[in-house]
């Protein structure tokens, strides 16, 4: 391509001189009015036909006028007396040009300076220049001679690994090394550089990533120089992507305590212990009937903790056949059945290590199962099916039940080793019939946003005496079954409605909380089920009892006290008996 530049001050000599030195282009004429302009001048030396006007260049086949003088007149007297075909290029696009090819030579000119600062360096290991240009450098440096012993460092090496001269000077190459190979020695080994290698040193354990280069002077091989960079920082900063990535990918632990919905005595206190229960590795238990929101809390305590950035692995233990419970949960190795994938399985508590598992239903396990339980638990390793080597896992355990394990174990459905490991940090979730109408006041306001959100509605408000038909049912589902009631009134409603009524509530088979006192303290909350000892049935009357009467003094111990005909320590125990 050929090119005509008018203009020959700064701008058109940063042009000439990069344009000259490219092959697919030639200059073959410089246009300027003033015949001592630096770019007539370095034309001049170059051969470049020169001219104070583009009419000189006319008869020359060229295709770019590329105009810098940055003056409207001139840009359209070139644009109204070119040839057909050429094209002009504006002092704008001209300027920008000039500001990219300086940038380029500004950047050509930091690299062969750096180039340099190596060769002089690789080219004076001989001279008492090197230790100044090494110390005066902000990478970390370190050199060793043909032997690999340690040479020199400087002092950002000392800052980066915290290794001292005397730690390093005249020590083999790898004494900084706290994982991975020295690189000096393998470049000494090979003679050829490396690049871009991870590693870990001094007692720190810094992270960092090296590049090493033989040392040659004269054609023989003298040492190596590496250049250190500290990592620890982008490393850190990787590994939080990557669990926020696994957090978002997984979306397993999605509840924090401040989902948990409840002012009443009882939750409040199984909400306090959750939390201490968090900032400890012991295993916990949660305890409540269905639908109390066991598995809420389950999420909270792992999202509490430490582990919080790793996996949660959630097994509903009643939901797996027993027969391949235990291959979900340990894992088996490859052959161990008929039908094994080739290569094995890793089990559960594997892929939950360094995080959580959640065991729902614990109460359902097999006794083989609870027996491998209990060695996971005590030797915090498994061992796959058809596999004979242990393998370790760092999991913390949170179990959960309904079922009553005291009385599991009376009848040797129960291991009682295993109770006392997974009973470390007891957590008893109340059912909704123990807790303040404020608490289901609160949880169906909440459930109404929640199905708004869902469903697209905009329902604000439910009748006075719709929430009293809620606050007197007796509730057997728990929470599990006031969200199905408030879902299904949300979609029996018309569209335009937006409050709930009691028309719109479902039919509660126990609405009327069944059979009462003459002071209305409910009595037996549903039917005594069939087997049950009446010493467990009387123990759930009173404490329904004992709820009432302080639900009724709100919140007086000494008055419900008085009232139940108790003393006031007998009422602390029967409170912290029971978990109210």
């Amino acid at each position: 391509m050929k090119v005509v530049i008018v203009g020959a001050g700064r701008g058109g000599t940063v042009l000439l001189k990069v344009l000259s030195r490219m092959e697919s282009i030639q200059v073959v004429g410089i246009v300027d009015i003033d015949e001592h302009a630096p770019g007539v001048e370095l034309a001049r030396q170059c051969g470049i036909p020169v001219a104070t006007s583009i009419e000189s260049f006319l008869a020359i086949n060229f295709s770019v006028i590329i105009e810098v003088t940055g003056r409207d007149k001139i840009h359209q007297h070139l644009k109204d007396n070119k040839p057909t075909g050429v094209v002009v290029i504006p002092a704008m696009i001209a300027s920008v040009i000039v500001k990219l090819i300086e940038e380029r030579e500004q950047l050509i000119s930091v690299r062969d300076r750096r180039q340099r600062e190596i060769d002089t360096i690789l080219d004076s290991t001989h001279d008492s220049l090197l230790q100044a240009i090494i110390h005066s450098s902000n990478d970390a440096i370190s050199v060793v001679d043909i032997n690999g012993n340690g040479l020199m460092i400087n002092p950002a090496y000392t800052r980066l690994t915290g290794l001292s001269e005397q730690d390093v000077i005249g020590k083999p190459a790898d004494v900084d090394i706290s994982e991975g190979e020295s690189m000096h020695l393998q470049v000494l080994r090979t003679g050829r550089p490396v690049r871009g290698v991870p590693l870990k040193v001094g007692p720190r354990k810094k992270d960092i990533m090296v590049n090493v280069a033989p040392i040659v002077v004269d054609g023989v091989l003298k040492g190596s120089v590496g250049v250190i960079h500290d990592i620890s920082e982008i490393k850190k900063l990787t590994d939080e992507l990557e669990r926020a990535r696994r957090l978002i990918r997984t979306l397993e632990a999605k509840y924090t305590f401040e989902d948990i919905i409840g002012q009443s005595e009882g939750m409040v206190h199984a909400i306090e212990q959750g939390i201490k229960a968090a900032q400890t590795p012991a295993t916990v238990l949660l305890r409540g009937e269905s639908g109390t929101g066991k598995e809420l809390f389950a999420h909270a305590i792992h999202n509490e903790s430490n582990r919080r950035y790793n996996q949660f692995v959630r097994v509903n233990c009643a939901a797996i056949p027993e027969t391949l419970l235990e291959s979900e949960l340990f894992g088996y190795d490859e052959g161990a059945f008929t039908g094994a994938r080739k290569g094995g399985k890793k089990g559960l508590f594997e892929e939950a290590s360094g995080g959580t598992i959640f065991l729902d239903e614990i109460g359902e396990l097999s006794m083989s199962t609870q027996a491998k339980l209990l060695r996971v638990i005590q030797e915090k390793e498994i061992v796959r099916i058809g596999g004979g080597k242990a393998i370790s896992v760092d999991v913390r355990i949170i179990a959960a039940t309904h079922v009553n394990l005291e009385r599991a174990i009376q009848t040797g459905e129960f291991r009682e080793d295993l109770y006392y490991r997974i009973n470390v940090l007891p957590i008893v979730i109340p059912p909704l019939r123990y807790r303040t109408e404020e608490d289901i006041h609160q949880l169906v306001y909440h459930l109404l946003q929640k199905y708004n959100l869902e469903y697209g509605r905009n329902v604000a408000d439910i009748d006075k005496k719709a929430l009293e038909m809620l606050t007197r049912y007796k509730w057997p589902g728990n929470v599990r079954e006031l969200e199905n009631v408030i879902s299904r009134s949300l979609i029996s409603m018309r569209f335009q409605e937006t409050i709930i009524y009691p028309r719109h509530l479902p039919e509660l088979s126990m609405a009327d909380s069944g059979p009462h006192t003459a002071d209305g303290a409910r009595w037996l909350t549903h039917l005594p089920e069939e087997g049950r000892p009446l010493n467990e049935i009387m123990e759930e009357v009173e404490a329904q009892t004992i709820h009432e009467a302080l639900t009724r003094c709100n919140g007086n111990k000494t008055q419900a006290a008085k009232q139940l005909g108790l003393s006031i320590r007998n009422l602390y125990y029967k409170i912290e008996k029971y978990q109210l």
